[in-house]
């Protein structure tokens, strides 16, 4: 069986990226969106990110256009959105679908993992968050109405002091 850790990337550049750089990392994967009524997340996210990096959080984003339509940039369109409005400096990706028969295989593992609401593995919405503890287990999902400093004390028990 594979684990996370098994699992590839694409950065919002093109670079391949494998998830086994992540290994010993506390990680929350959230699906972004650039035009949704949650993409003010972006700003809580990356508070969060520079609050714990340091400690051993790294944030990973995905944008979707699966959802409304709500994310219908270029790869570099969506990166120049997050640096510019948001500050984002977490580590963006390439655009993925997280349902269907084409969702990425991220995505297929974190729904098997911590499926949602009454077992249902699909995603809702854009901006749900999946937090990773350090041996790479999906220990808990959020759904996109949570906002980032909502999820600190769940972050906090998995970092080291």
């Amino acid at each position: 069986m594979s684990t996370l850790y098994d699992i590839e990337v694409e950065t919002l550049t093109g670079q391949k990226k494998a998830l086994r750089d992540y290994e010993g990392k506390v990680l929350l994967v959230v699906n972004t969106a650039s035009k949704c009524g949650f993409t003010p997340q972006f700003e809580g996210l990356e508070r969060l990110y520079r609050d714990y990096v340091e400690r051993g959080l790294v944030i990973l984003g995905f944008p979707c256009n699966q959802f409304g339509s709500q994310d219908p940039g270029s790869n570099e369109e969506i990166g120049e959105f997050c640096q510019v409005n948001y500050g984002v400096t977490f580590p963006m990706h390439a655009k993925i679908e997280v349902n269907g028969a084409n969702a990425h295989p991220l995505y297929v593992h974190l729904k098997e993992a911590k499926p949602g609401l009454l077992g249902t593995e699909g995603i809702k919405w854009n901006f749900t968050k999946f937090l990773v503890d350090r041996q790479g287990n999906v220990v808990d999902r959020f759904a996109p109405n949570t906002e980032p400093d909502k999820i600190r004390g769940a972050i906090e028990k998995l970092l080291p002091q």
